[in-house]
């Protein structure tokens, strides 16, 4: 069981119907021996893909992090076996065939969709349909926004499969209408235009004119044959010579070369089985055993791999000519690194706003941080999906992004609350910029894919979400979330930041920013709140995920947990309390994620041994980890209702006696 890859590279005696079946042979093959997986896509699209690799796309295996490679995007997902085929072939060097014969195996490189960080030159994690288009207009987006700050350093295409699955989902509307508006002309997809869904025909569900459509976006768009190489190329070459985004929609044959199941939705997610399998190897022409390819093949394979070599040279010339400071930006950026004096801005920051105390939202405090952050961090690109002026994203003097001006910092992502989400996504995936964008928290409702898929990939994006709570007042229960945070808190890997002040704000944005492998979401208030912090500290104390904000007049009685916008309330139950002769103390928890990751000591030091009592003005949910009992949480239990905001927290019971009450009952 071998590949062997011993004989001289010579791709141009090699027919391109050997080359195409290696990819298809390798897919059924491991789908067979896996006992589960698509072999449809990857059977359909490997012409395509040999066209692809052989021809136009700018990679080298030995070096995967290039900056300047093309990034190759496999939306359709589902069809893995084919990009793992890909990098086994043209010689990326941890794509082994173990990993090929382990397909879907338990730890594994090769996992039923491709994940981003399962092996070098998968680009990004794809599977949920639509959201690998959307991560590579994201990556389209970075390419022309770093073009503009380092110019020819940074100057390469971004190529998508996409299925019909991929343009049903409702994100490709938002993406790709967005990419058109922006007229990202280094973005060429090639969508697998096969007509077959999992439960048949597509005609089933969809009778779009998706090349019309795509038209309407102003995209470049064509037509071709999926199983003809010179007009997958020839379409390919007038893509790239187009300046607006292509669509060629490549009329394909879904399991392409299975003579009994090719053209039907069964040979879309399931293996072929043994016998479909050998009459497929004689009707392809491809009588080798599983899992061997003749070493002439997979040798003019690697000379795809090799083709980059001397592109990858010339950029490295174009790097070592950099002036050296903008050499040593360009390296930290692309690095991730933060600049050096971000902590030191931070800590004047701070200082300034102890010794100015001020009540305002936490969507204008969050404002006043971004001031100290855009200066500081040139990469940081803003962005809100039509919320500008409510989520306050956008600085004075931040310029906006658009068609044919890439110079700017600011994008307007119209009201495409998924689209933004996954085009963050691409962009922190591309590397070099760091993406944070705004809408509302209840229209997490409409992110929430991609913010899952965030903290799966281990990205670091910031989402900007005001507006968090019954605070938000008359716009009523429809935009008021109640069960957003509960949701959000149950994401792994994603750390929510809810800060009760400015000064909790400030240090919330500086986590955002350090979390290099974490996503964030801020949650922030419409309504004005005061601060509660009134001395300096050199530590960021959100940092701790939670502290305490007033010890107890004397031995602790009682503790009082909250968030944002309650620690107020708590801290004027306290002084209830206090006057009661009860000793309270209040914590604040800006971040449980991070609390949760305290060491049990300092954990103790602060829920303290006392009774405790919490209040938020969302869901109860998940509280219970804390204090033990739903009956000890003052919060919502049911949603919301239009009116002022002040109404509605005496309305539902979420105040400074009702939590003291709540204390007294616990006691």
């Amino acid at each position: 069981m071998t590949v062997a890859a011993d004989a001289p590279a010579d791709a141009a005696r090699i027919a391109h119907n050997d080359l195409a079946n290696a990819l298809r042979a390798l897919a059924m093959d491991a789908v067979e021996r896996a006992k589960s997986g698509h072999p449809g896509m990857p059977m359909g699209m490997a012409d395509i893909a040999t066209v692809l690799f052989g021809r136009h796309l700018k990679f080298d295996p030995a070096d995967p992090a290039w900056p300047d490679r093309d990034r190759f995007v496999l939306s359709n997902g589902h069809g893995s076996m084919l990009l793992y085929g890909l990098l086994h072939l043209t010689g990326y060097a941890e794509m082994t065939l173990e990993g090929l014969e382990n397909f879907r195996q338990l730890g594994s490189r090769t996992p039923g969709h491709p994940e981003v960080e399962a092996a070098p030159g998968i680009e990004t994690t794809t599977g949920p349909l639509g959201q690998g288009l959307a991560n590579a207009v994201g990556m389209a987006l970075a390419e022309r926004l770093l073009n503009a700050r380092f110019g020819d350093l940074v100057d390469h295409r971004t190529f998508v499969f996409a299925g019909d699955g991929c343009l049903m989902e409702g994100l490709s509307h938002e993406a790709c209408s967005l990419a058109g508006h922006l007229r990202l002309g280094k973005l060429i997809v090639l969508f697998d235009d096969n007509h077959i869904s999992i439960d048949g025909a597509t005609e089933l569900s969809v009778s779009d004119d998706q090349p019309a459509r795509f038209a309407a976006y102003g995209w470049h768009v064509q037509s071709c044959d999926g199983h003809d190489p010179e007009a997958i190329d020839a379409a390919l070459q007038a893509a790239k010579a187009d300046d607006r985004p292509s669509l060629i929609a490549c009329r394909t044959t879904i399991g392409y070369g299975a003579p009994n199941k090719q053209n039907t939705g069964g040979v879309h997610g399931a293996p072929l089985g043994a016998d479909e399998i050998a009459l497929a190897r004689e009707t392809l022409g491809w009588p080798h055993p599983p899992f061997v390819v003749p070493s002439e093949i997979v040798a003019a394979w690697r000379g795809f791999g090799t083709r980059g070599v001397s592109a990858r040279a010339d950029w490295q010339a174009r790097h070592a000519a950099m002036d050296d400071a903008t050499r040593a930006t360009f390296d930290r950026v692309i690095s991730g690194d933060l600049p050096a004096d971000l902590d030191t801005r931070f800590d004047a920051y701070k200082k300034e706003l102890v010794g100015s105390p001020a009540k305002m939202a936490t969507r204008q405090a969050s404002g006043k941080a971004l001031e100290v952050l855009l200066d500081a961090v040139p990469e940081l690109i803003g962005g809100s999906a039509d919320l500008t002026g409510s989520v306050n994203t956008r600085t004075k003097g931040l310029a906006e992004v658009s068609a044919g001006d890439f110079s700017g910092r600011y994008i307007h992502y119209g009201v495409r609350e998924h689209a933004m989400a996954a085009t963050m996504n691409g962009m922190a995936l591309h590397g070099g910029v760091i993406p944070y964008g705004g809408t509302f928290l209840v229209f997490t409702d409409y992110c929430r894919p991609s913010i899952r898929l965030a903290a799966l990939m281990r990205q670091r994006v910031v989402f900007v979400m005001t507006h968090d709570s019954i605070g938000l007042g008359e716009d009523g229960p429809t935009h008021q979330p109640v069960e957003h945070l509960a949701m959000l808190r149950a994401t792994p890997n994603l750390n929510v930041f809810r800060p009760a002040d400015v000064v909790e704000t400030a240090e919330c944005w500086q986590l955002a920013l350090e979390s290099r492998e974490t996503p964030s979401v801020l949650v922030l208030t419409r309504q004005g709140l005061p601060q509660v912090r009134l001395t300096q500290e050199s530590e960021n104390l959100s940092a701790r995920g939670a502290y305490v904000l007033a010890e107890a007049d004397g031995d602790r009685q009682a503790t009082i947990l909250a968030t944002g916008s309650e620690v107020e309330i708590a801290l004027a139950a306290r002084d209830l309390l206090a006057a009661d002769g009860i000793a309270a103390a209040v914590v604040t928890m800006p971040c449980w994620e991070l609390f949760d990751a305290q060491p049990a000591d300092y954990v103790a030091q602060v829920l303290g041994s006392a009774p405790r009592v919490a209040v938020e003005a969302a869901a109860t949910f998940g509280w219970t980890r804390y204090v033990g009992d739903d009956a000890a949480v003052v919060g919502m239990r049911s949603f919301g209702a239009s009116a002022p905001a002040d109404k509605l927290y005496e309305h539902f019971g979420i105040t400074a006696d009702a939590v003291a009450a709540t204390v007294t009952a616990r006691l």
